[in-house]
């Protein structure tokens, strides 16, 4: 036989094995006619039954009449009416809630008893016979305990059957877990089973996943059960759910359960430390820097989140996740608006914990000195004002001005000369942030024009070299703007012969005429190049001189 199902509302009844609706055979055969008797009469009186009919009924065929004898034997068997009994068939039935039961009351009386059934139950007669009554009784709520009863002459006698009422749970559910459960922590699971009988068939079982978690019996209304895990990495996405379970398999109609709706945990791991924050600690208007936050040891990594804030103002953030780390970036940038100190926040959060780390940051203003030359091209000689002056708040020292300290401005006066050309000056302006000196600086060059240059330091005026050496020949002339030079000797104008000579010619030799020449005048000079063979004499070699024209 399947085992019932109540989603497909079969209703089961248990007992023992159904008798004939009439009444239970006695120990001893009072009254041969009920041999005769139907399993089940559709009729509400049995046939009759004489006592002849008896007596051929229960001698063999051909056998001399008895009839005395079976008197004698009759009379010693039958009990006084005291000694009458009522019975019931089934004394225990299990039933859905709802379902109905026939119900069999019969009575042992030699004389026509009176039978019934006290109940509360609604109740119907079926069927009767002589001693015995079936009765239906319907729409069964609740365990119930009808009893029958026999009126023989004048005693009575009882006897009661045992309904017990079976039904699933109305409502169970699993208790919310935490959102986030923290590993290596205790979680306790509650489960509770409203309805259900009967309760000593119930129980209620915890499970993550198949796992079987706890067993225990139903007990009290609602009905609630516990469990206590320790909550591991493995659990991060475990299925939770609570199952009753009714087993009605010893009354002979099977086993039930139903299972709640699952509830997902989710564990996580936050080490108790601080995020790593890697952020500058100054930061300039007008620019921007890159701000990381970091950590490791996550569980899921994946899971967390960052929050990366300058103030009040959220920065927007890149974050890199891996297995169980990440990191955050974002850049930060320093406006007007956030001139000043603020705190630089990283918040990692992760399940229902955070950590946080900040640091202090100072957004300034440096706006940079300002050099000025009164004429930065002058002519030789010329004077020239040169000023360096800082914004307010600031102090400025200006490159070559007299030994002076800090201050607001600093200024002097310069007689322009041609070693001042291509002079630098430069002013610098200091600040002091959150501990920090900064300096700025402004630098700007000095053009003074002047005419050409042709000195003995950049141009010899005598050369002597012996025949057929290597050496190196220069001639140069200075000026602002640079004058153009040219040399050529006196007797042919040939190009005096510069840079690197290998080996020196006899040929070179001679008077040469150099001129520098620009917008700011000329200026000539004789070059003289000697070229020595081997001496013949002990008297030496010839002597060179040299002669500047005017």
């Amino acid at each position: 036989m399947p085992e019932p199902s109540l989603r497909r509302g079969r209703l089961e009844v248990s007992g023992k094995a159904a008798p004939p609706l009439g009444p239970p055979w006695p120990a001893v055969i009072k009254n041969p006619c009920a041999l005769r008797a139907p399993v089940r009469s559709e009729h509400l009186s049995p046939p009759r039954c004489s006592l002849r009919t008896a007596q051929a009924a229960m001698a063999p065929a051909g056998a001399p009449s008895a009839l005395p004898l079976l008197l004698a034997l009759l009379g010693a068997l039958l009990p006084e009416p005291g000694d009458a009994q009522v019975s019931v068939f089934p004394t225990e039935a299990t039933l859905p809630r709802g379902g109905s039961v026939l119900v069999n009351c019969s009575s042992t009386c030699e004389e026509e008893a009176f039978l019934g059934l006290e109940t509360p139950l609604t109740k119907e007669e079926r069927d009767r016979g002589h001693n015995w009554k079936v009765f239906k009784l319907s729409d069964v709520e609740e365990d119930s305990k009808p009893m029958c009863f026999s009126n023989c002459g004048p005693n009575q006698t009882l006897a009661s059957i045992s309904i017990t009422v079976y039904r699933l749970p109305e409502h169970m559910e699993l208790f919310p877990l935490p959102p986030w459960q923290p590993v290596g922590e205790n979680l306790t699971l509650k489960c509770q089973v409203k309805g259900g009988a009967p309760r000593a068939q119930l129980t209620l079982v915890l499970l993550r996943g198949e796992e079987e978690l706890s067993r225990q019996p139903a007990v009290g209304e609602p009905a609630e059960g516990n469990a206590t895990v320790l909550a591991g990495r493995g659990d991060y996405g475990a299925n939770f759910t609570c199952r009753a379970e009714l087993d009605l398999r010893p009354q002979g109609l099977g086993f039930f359960q139903n299972t709640s709706a699952p509830r997902q945990l989710r564990t996580f791991v936050l080490p108790m430390t601080s995020p790593q924050l890697e952020t500058p600690r100054i930061l300039e208007v007008g620019t921007s820097e890159k701000v990381v936050c970091s950590m490791g040891g996550l569980f899921p990594a994946s899971e967390a989140r960052v929050h990366l804030a300058l103030g009040d103002h959220r920065l927007n953030t890149t974050v890199t996740y891996n297995k169980d780390s990440l990191s955050a970036t974002a850049w930060v940038e320093g406006t007007a608006e956030n001139e000043g100190d603020h705190p630089l926040v990283c918040a990692i959060m992760l399940g229902n914990q955070s950590q946080e780390s900040w640091r202090n940051l100072t957004v300034y203003s440096f706006p940079a000195p300002n050099l000025t030359l009164s004429e930065q091209e002058v002519s030789e000689g010329t004077q020239v004002e040169v000023a360096c002056e800082a914004s307010v708040g600031l102090r400025v020292r200006l490159s070559d001005a007299p030994a002076e300290p800090w201050a607001p401005s600093v200024q002097f006066l310069l007689n322009a000369t041609a070693e001042d050309n291509g002079r630098h000056f430069s002013c610098s302006a200091a600040l002091e942030v959150a501990g920090h000196l900064l300096y700025k600086n402004q630098t700007k060059e000095l053009r003074v024009l002047y005419g050409p240059r042709l000195d003995e330091s950049d141009c010899l005026g005598n050369w002597t070299w012996p025949e057929e050496t290597n050496q190196k020949l220069s001639c140069q002339a200075w000026g602002n703007p640079v004058p153009q030079l040219t040399c050529l000797r006196e007797t042919d104008g040939a190009l005096l012969p510069t840079g690197d000579l290998r080996p020196v010619k006899k040929q070179y030799e001679g008077t040469y005429i150099c001129k520098a020449e620009s917008p700011r005048g000329a200026v000539t000079r004789k070059v003289f190049l000697t070229v020595l063979s081997e001496c013949a004499s002990v008297r030496g070699c010839a002597q060179v001189g040299t002669e500047i024209l005017a």
